[in-house]
């Protein structure tokens, strides 16, 4: 059974950008998705975020920066009553060769050891094919979301064996609190 939903970021929670969420002013949740991780919490879900952040290694923003688009992030989900157990990031370029960036699982297996939760009671839910391929790596469970690059990856993730499809972070909230009532 699900204990630890942990989510990507950008075109999960927030509405992604080509030109990467470069600050707290550019960082817009989507409608419903702060009110899906409160619902998750409430269910007694542990709630993290993995997210993949080239543009800290390209120069683009800092990690002050980022801190600062986390705290928007964290005070977002306060106002609705919700927070989040783990939060981590990859400042690293694709090239990098790092074992954090999805599709890697590194950040994934670190979240689920700092929670103490086996790859079986998790699920990632994200909307990028290398969301998918890093579940798959770190042993647990993927979701889709067709927010973000969701909608145009679904026919490639339908193939890849992903767990559960659906149209946003509340559908997935609904879906899983359903399957794993608290």
């Amino acid at each position: 059974m699900a204990r630890l939903i942990l989510l990507d970021r950008d075109g999960v929670l927030n509405v992604d950008s080509p030109d990467f969420v470069r600050s707290a002013d550019e960082w817009v949740p989507i409608p419903g998705a702060l009110a899906a991780v409160a619902t998750l919490k409430r269910a007694g879900f542990l709630v993290g975020v993995c997210t993949n952040q080239s543009g800290v290694g390209r120069g683009l923003f800092t990690e002050e920066t980022l801190g600062e688009i986390h705290r928007k992030l964290h005070e977002a989900l306060q106002a609705v009553d919700a927070s989040l157990d783990d939060l981590r990031y990859c400042p690293h370029t694709p090239d990098a060769g790092c074992t954090c960036r999805k599709p890697a699982p590194g950040m994934l297996l670190s979240a689920m050891t700092e929670l103490g939760v086996k790859p079986v009671d998790t699920i990632f839910v994200g909307d990028a094919i290398r969301d998918v391929e890093a579940a798959h790596a770190a042993g647990c469970r993927a979701a889709l979301v067709r927010t973000g690059k969701g909608a145009q990856v679904e026919p490639l993730a339908r193939g890849m064996g992903v767990s559960w499809i659906g149209d946003d972070l509340g559908a997935f909230a609904e879906w899983i609190t359903a399957e794993c009532p608290s």
